[in-house]
């Protein structure tokens, strides 16, 4: 009899263990932030220091960002990173930094299109 119940315990242990492992795949991105209104895609040429570099921006620019003070403790900046740049409103050869994209989520826009502009050039 307990051997009868340890197959059947087994069975349903396997199968609700399957169906959590295809349900819940890690390298899935759910959810990722995309530039609204003003704000572009780049990726980072250059590190030029003092939270400063050279972004290569989607609509053609290299922009001098810098990364805000609220967030310069927050988010970590390397070459060749993809990130979201917000251009100044009175010189649009400058920018902030306002967000970096993990390696998933850069397969993720590469996959669906925005990163297609940036490789190009």
């Amino acid at each position: 009899m307990a051997d009868e119940f340890d197959e059947e315990f087994n069975e349903e242990f396997e199968k609700n263990e399957q169906e959590t492992a295809n349900s819940q795949n890690p390298d899935e991105i759910m959810r990722v932030r995309t530039p609204r209104g003003k704000e572009v895609l780049g990726v980072v040429e250059q590190l030029l220091g003092l939270r400063k570099m050279y972004v290569r921006c989607i609509d053609g620019q290299t922009r001098l960002c810098r990364v805000p003070g609220r967030l310069r403790r927050s988010m970590w900046v390397k070459n060749g990173d993809a990130v979201i740049v917000e251009p100044w409103e009175y010189d649009l050869d400058k920018g902030d930094i306002i967000f970096t994209y993990r390696k998933g989520q850069v397969e993720w826009l590469r996959k669906k299109g925005f990163l297609k502009d940036l490789e190009e050039f």
